[in-house]
């Protein structure tokens, strides 16, 4: 643990949460099951010889054909140069099922950079690398002359603005100016990961869809006046159990996603896989709503994605037919979301079953607040992650470009099961009994509450029974049976992990991450620094019974002082 400033913080409880009570039948039921098929369109692949314009042109008349099929709407999202192409034009005007959706998406290509009256600075016509080929390599300026460019070439095609924006990552200016001037109505964005393709994007809203922060794109906001009224939908349909572990104790990830193109051991092109993921989303408890997003961009080809995306599409339309999910334009989802949220609502993400054997179980849940994130594995249990959200926590790239060819995004961190582990120590947050001793437990139950209430609850094997309720501004364990043999919550980390506490008090954790100062409050119980064992730091209950609170914030903040190379 970083010891090396303590330092007095001065609390805002700015705890907005809403607990209005709704009936039991009126929150699960009332819950849908989204689906957006979206497909990204590129005109141009470098790093591939073999896949050239026309390769790409017909894998979105195959995938267009395939959603004609089946009768189901997409959603189709240009690259400037592939707008400018009048072959992608007259396919998606002419060909898509009527009630499709033709939006934009957000890689810079060189076209677009000099259409804008700059100087292409790319490798290639298309360059990946983030302070080329992303808004967060230009100036606001820069990004404002984009956006104007694009909107008025789509315009003068399709007779109207896009209604939604997709990209890799976005910046907050560039989504902002999009919606204070255009309009747009939605937005999506990568899955979480570490290092892929050079973009880390790491602690977000786990999956489903936000409201950003007016400084941040990838937090999301806690006030209305805060956010940017667009939802941010997450992407790609990550693996809820093993995308958060894989890569574990490389610095980077590789990909466990809905993507029909990874076709062994978990991901899209796996049948195996993709019913089990499907199950997860549709059928397990989720709160507000759950989402998935299928799909993949055209310089995968059709010869790589066509085995996978020919057998997703008609177990999605059987779903539809079934009406156990709604299969929607990004369009559709995002007006759907401003007319039933004006924030961010609480939701979550649950795997009580697996593919693979050993069984590990998982659930994920997300507020406006913070996210969280519980595994069961090989007879153990833990808090894998907790991240929260701050709206005032401004990204490096709000006002200014990166001139790195990597991108990150991060929020403020907990409990961090990857970035403080190694392969042999899983970093976590654990109950531990009077011998410090992380106890044997059997599976989860849970259950969905009214007020957007997730609870967990679960037994271990020396015949405690413990209940984990998450709430919108935070959660509580509680020993409901066998407390008074002892038990505990202690985080251990990896040996040499970067850590950002500076002080363990007894009713406060605080932290400090690039200048930002954060942490979390106990309503019920104390914090004590662990002190020995490699621990970090130990809740003790009250009566049986932690509570912590994820909403209280600091009056001030420390300016933020990270480079936008780090």
């Amino acid at each position: 643990m970083n010891k090396a400033g303590l330092f007095i913080t001065v609390i805002l409880f700015c705890s907005c949460a809403n607990r209005t009570e709704l009936s039991k039948t009126d929150a699960p039921d009332a819950a849908p099951r989204i689906v957006n098929i979206i497909h990204f369109i590129r005109q141009s692949e470098p790093r591939d010889g073999d896949v050239t314009e026309d390769v790409l042109y017909e894998t979105v008349v195959e995938q267009v054909k395939l959603l004609r099929q089946y009768r189901l709407p997409g959603t189709f999202l240009l690259q400037y140069d592939a707008l400018l192409n009048p072959r992608y034009r007259e396919l998606l005007k002419n060909e898509t099922v009527p009630g499709s959706e033709i939006g934009a998406w957000w890689e810079i290509t060189q076209p677009h950079v000099e259409d804008a009256g700059m100087k292409w600075r790319g490798r290639y016509s298309w360059d990946w690398h983030a302070d080329v080929g992303f808004a967060t390599g230009y100036t606001p300026a820069e990004r404002e002359k984009l956006v104007d460019v694009y909107m008025a070439k789509f315009k003068s095609v399709f007779g109207k603005y896009p209604a939604s924006v997709g990209s890799w990552f976005i910046d907050a200016h560039t989504l902002g100016y999009l919606y204070d001037r255009y309009g747009i109505v939605a937005s999506c964005n990568c899955k979480d990961q570490v290092g892929t393709d050079g973009y880390t994007l790491w602690g977000g809203y786990w999956n489903q869809a936000y409201y950003p922060s007016r400084k941040n794109a990838y937090m999301p906001a806690q006030t209305g006046a805060g956010q940017i009224p667009v939802p941010v939908f997450r992407m790609l349909g990550s693996d809820p159990v093993y995308q958060y572990d894989t890569g574990l104790g490389s610095g980077s990830q590789g990909v466990i996603s809905l993507e029909p193109v990874y076709q062994e051991d978990g991901g899209g092109g796996d049948r195996r896989w993709v019913e089990w993921f499907f199950r997860s989303m549709f059928d397990e408890p989720c709160l507000a709503f759950n989402y998935v997003q299928a799909g993949q961009e055209n310089s995968f080809t059709w010869a790589g994605m066509q085995k996978g995306l020919t057998m997703q599409i008609p177990l999605l339309d059987s779903l539809r037919k079934q009406n156990r999910v709604r299969i929607e334009t990004l369009e559709t989802s995002g007006r759907w979301f401003r007319k039933n949220y004006p924030v961010t609502p609480s939701t979550a993400v649950t795997a009580l079953t697996d593919y693979r054997t050993p069984e590990r179980k998982t659930v994920w849940f997300n507020s406006r607040f913070y996210r969280a994130n519980l595994i069961w594995e090989e007879g153990t249990f833990r808090f894998r992650d907790i991240h929260l959200f701050d709206e005032r926590f401004a990204s490096d790239y709000l006002t200014r470009a990166g001139t790195s060819t990597q991108c990150i995004y991060s929020t403020l961190p907990v409990v961090d099961g990857f970035l403080w582990s190694t392969r042999d120590e899983k970093a976590g947050l654990r109950i531990i009994d009077g011998q410090g001793q992380s106890p044997s437990t059997g599976s989860p139950t849970v259950s969905e509450l009214p007020g957007d209430v997730l609870k967990v609850a679960f037994e271990t094997v020396s015949e405690q029974a413990f209940e984990i309720v998450f709430h919108e501004d935070g959660f509580e364990v509680t020993c409901t049976k066998g407390g008074g043999t002892g038990w505990a919550m202690e985080l251990k980390t990896a040996p040499g992990a970067e850590l950002p506490f500076q002080s363990v008090e007894s009713n406060r954790v605080n932290a400090l991450l690039k200048g930002f100062a954060y942490g979390i409050t106990c309503r019920e119980g104390r914090f004590i620094s662990a002190g020995d064992g490699g621990g970090v730091f130990r809740i003790q209950p009250s009566g049986n019974k932690i509570a912590v609170d994820c909403s209280e914030r600091q009056l001030e903040i420390t300016p933020h002082t990270c480079g936008v190379n780090e």
